[in-house]
Parts: C-alpha cells; sequence; structure tokens
C-alpha cells in the first residue's frame, strides 16, 4: 500500500485523507461491500464520509489496482485488497455461508474456457454458488 500514493500522482490525483481511511477500512474489513465501507470509517474516529465520496474512493482504488471486488450475490460487491484475490467464493444458497478456496481449483475449467473459445478467465472476480457441505447433506 506504500507506492498507492505514487500511482495516484501519476495519473494526476492525490491520496486525499478521505481515500486512505477507505483503503485502510477495506485492508481491515477483508470483504466489505460499500455500505460496510461507510459504516467503518464512520467509526474510526474522523468526520463520517458520504457514501458518494466511498464509493468514488473505491473506484480510483480499483483503476489502480489496489482493490478489487467480487460479486458474491445480486447485492453490492465485495470488495477487498487487490492482493488478497487468490482464491475463490463459493456462496450457499441455503444457509449463506460464504467459504474459499484456493483459485487453482478452478485451472481446469479456465483452461477449458481457454481452449475452446480462446477467453482468459478470471476466477477471483466470481462466486461459484451451491450448496455447503452442511446443507448438501441435509437433503
Amino acid at each position: 500500500m506504500d507506492d498507492v500514493g505514487e500511482r495516484l500522482r501519476a495519473q494526476g490525483r492525490r491520496m486525499t485523507p478521505q481515500r486512505q481511511r477507505v483503503l485502510e477500512a477495506v485492508a481491515t474489513l477483508g470483504h466489505a461491500t460499500p455500505e460496510d465501507v461507510v459504516e467503518k470509517v464512520g467509526a474510526d474516529g474522523g468526520p463520517a464520509l458520504a457514501p458518494s465520496t466511498v464509493y468514488r474512493a473505491l473506484e480510483a482504488l480499483e483503476s489502480l489496482d489496489v482493490v478489487g471486488h467480487t460479486h458474491l450475490d445480486h447485492r453490492a460487491p465485495s470488495y477487498h485488497l487487490a492482493d488478497h484475490a487468490d482464491h475463490i467464493h463459493l456462496v450457499c444458497r441455503s444457509c449463506g455461508r460464504v467459504e474459499q478456496c484456493d483459485r487453482t481449483l478452478a485451472d481446469g475449467f479456465a483452461g477449458n474456457v481457454l481452449q475452446s473459445r480462446g477467453f482468459v478467465a478470471d476466477v477471483t472476480h466470481m462466486a461459484v454458488h451451491g450448496l455447503c457441505a452442511t446443507c448438501a447433506n441435509r437433503t
């Protein structure tokens, strides 16, 4: 995170206190919706940030590949530090539990898509929906 300010300046932007607080909130939370970030920065001792400010900060940080996001469901995306994108999210449709597994488990799928379509899949941007082991055993 040390060179984020330099990367912003290279694009003619600055590391504002608001962006710094948003980045720290995402780093602390691990996975966070924009609403989670608004709540976290509202409790960090600084002045409250408007949701629009948080969204703009997340967009700026994502444009630098400092943060990324995943769609765990049809609601707001979940943001995380970009270097945290080393896994796939498994979302249980029954209980809502979210688990993580190593992204290399999707290598076969990504390889098949590449071979058949020439498409390079980014599996860390997606979530796989199904049933967790507990819910699957109930059926």
